[in-house]
Parts: C-alpha cells; sequence; structure tokens
C-alpha cells in the first residue's frame, strides 16, 4: 500500500461522482442515474477520467455487482460469448440491476462489437453495460445508438484546482515564481488529467514545485532531425531509450511533438508533407501496437529514408 500511494493517479483516483473532474452538465446527468442507468457509452481522450467515471458509477452510485474488461487486452468474440454472456445473462442475488464495464470497447474486434450488440439486447432485463472509448468513431453503429453517448472531458479551471489539492495534500509548496508556470503546464497536458497529476510529481520530488520545461524538448527534437539527416537511426535509438525520462517514455507524444517540429524545419514542402504523412501513419498504428518504441523505432527508420 506505501507503494501503491507513492503514485498519484492511483493515490487520488476519484472515488465519488463529486470528486470528478467534469462539466456541470455531465455531473447532473450522472446523478440522475442514481436510481439505475441506461447503457453508457464514455468517449474522450486518454487520461480524461472514463474508467474512474464508470467506477465511480457502479462502486459509489449504484453499488452493484459488476464484471470490468479491459476489451484492448481481450478483444476477441469469446471475451464477449463466454466471459460477458456468462455473466450478463443472470440476474443478481441481491436483486439488482448488474453492470458490465467495458474499457476501451474501441479495441473490440468487429464480430465481438457485433456479438455485444445482440448481449445488450436479449440480457437489458439483468445488465446495464458501460462502454469507454478513446474513439468513438470505432464504436459500430449498432452499439452506439444502444447507448446514451457521454463525452468525458475536464473542465480546466478544475483540473488547475485538483491539480492545486493534490500539491497541498502532499504539503507541495508552490513558490510565487512557479505559480503561472504550473498553470501553464496544466494548459500543455490538459484534458489528460493523468499526465496532468504526473508531471506535477515529477516536479516535486525535492518537496517544492519546480517545473523546469513546459511542452516539448526542444533539444530533444534536434538531436532526432540531425540524426535522421546523418542516416544515424540506429544510435538514435539507442540515444532515446536512454533518455525517456526527457518524455515521460510516451512515444506518440514524442512523434507528435516531431511532427509539430517539422513544420519549422528548412526542407522542401514535398518532403515535410512525406514525413507528415509518415507520422501520422505510425500514430494511427500505434493505437493496435502494444509497444509504442518499437512503432516509433520504424517510423524513424522510415523516416530517415525521406529525409537521408
Amino acid at each position: 500500500m506505501e507503494e501503491f500511494n507513492k503514485i498519484w493517479t492511483e493515490k487520488y483516483r476519484p472515488k465519488t461522482l463529486k470528486d470528478m473532474i467534469i462539466s456541470e452538465e455531465t455531473r447532473e446527468l450522472l446523478e440522475s442515474y442514481k436510481d439505475g442507468i441506461p447503457h453508457l457509452l464514455f468517449a474522450g481522450r486518454p487520461g480524461t477520467g472514463k474508467t474512474s467515471l464508470a467506477q465511480v458509477l457502479v462502486n459509489s452510485m449504484l453499488e452493484c455487482n459488476f464484471l470490468y474488461i479491459n476489451a484492448s487486452d481481450e478483444s476477441g468474440i469469446d471475451t464477449i460469448r463466454v466471459k460477458v454472456s456468462g455473466f450478463s445473462r443472470t440476474k443478481s442475488f441481491d436483486g439488482k440491476i448488474k453492470t458490465v464495464i467495458l474499457d476501451e470497447a474501441d479495441g473490440l474486434k468487429p464480430d465481438g462489437q457485433k456479438a455485444l450488440r445482440n448481449l445488450m439486447e436479449s440480457n437489458a432485463a439483468n445488465t446495464r453495460f458501460i462502454l469507454t472509448a478513446n474513439y468513438k468513431h470505432k464504436i459500430i453503429p449498432a452499439l452506439q445508438s444502444r447507448c446514451t453517448d457521454v463525452d468525458v472531458k475536464p473542465e480546466l479551471k478544475e483540473a488547475v484546482r485538483r491539480c492545486a489539492e493534490i500539491l497541498e495534500a502532499e504539503g507541495i509548496k508552490i513558490p510565487e515564481d512557479q505559480k503561472v508556470n504550473f498553470v501553464e503546464l496544466i494548459k500543455h497536458e490538459f484534458p489528460d488529467m493523468r499526465k496532468c497529476i504526473n508531471q506535477i510529481q515529477k516536479y516535486s520530488v525535492s518537496g517544492v514545485l519546480k517545473i523546469t520545461r513546459i511542452g516539448s524538448d526542444k533539444e530533444l527534437l534536434n538531436k532526432i532531425s540531425s540524426s535522421l539527416n546523418d542516416g544515424a537511426v540506429i544510435k538514435l535509438r539507442a540515444y532515446l531509450i536512454a533518455n525517456e525520462d526527457r518524455f515521460s517514455g510516451d512515444y506518440d507524444t514524442l512523434l507528435a511533438d516531431y511532427l509539430e517540429h517539422l513544420y519549422d524545419a528548412q526542407i522542401e514542402d514535398i518532403t515535410k508533407k512525406q514525413c507528415i504523412a509518415t507520422i501520422a501513419e505510425h500514430l494511427y498504428q500505434s493505437v493496435f501496437i502494444v509497444d509504442k518504441e518499437i512503432n516509433c523505432f520504424a517510423c524513424l527508420i522510415a523516416l530517415e529514408g525521406i529525409l537521408s
């Protein structure tokens, strides 16, 4: 438990609806479901609180029996036919409606989504379904039409307030000369609350908030450019792995930052367009790939071929 509490994103994970950083409109809608919920689809960018919101509903509001499945890890039709079907078709011992949370449901394969559609209809008397998705368009229309969709996005001022509360709870002071940087840091990482909290923890190791960098690491991006131009992508990979702390090991964000870096690069427009299209393709592929570093490395190899 002591090690667990060292991870602020887990230590301060919301426990009740009041703790959630959501719009008042969304809060009022969900509060109206205290006696029962329809099928729900929570959509929004990573780190905005979709999973936490689903868990708050079943644990704090409904206090019901539920089944949690990460659909990215268990994306096949067998998961739906065996685990979900077996749970959802029976009544709860306490007489309450049961709930299935399908986290990252946009990772479900098409045949799994089609099977889920039928379960949602046939077992509605016993079970409700809460789906979360980073990309709503990857949920088939038949599932979307069976759910009340809720766009989950925190409000910036509430995100700043929440991060300040966490720092206060941890006894971390914000010096006067860091207050502007603190707000700018939250703005930069917003709406990803998970990343906001991870960043303030990173800059608080000394017991005082000391933000040394906001946004992308220009020196690191210049290193990538020079390595690609010199045909040194193999050495670049080792360098990036050794310096993961400089971009928090987030290879998708690193590629996105390099895409923005390319806009100001002194290269021909046709080359710039090829590079941007290549990065966009690999960022799309990253959604389906477990090892983000390998995907990033493959992208750098492709960029080297274009630039060198």
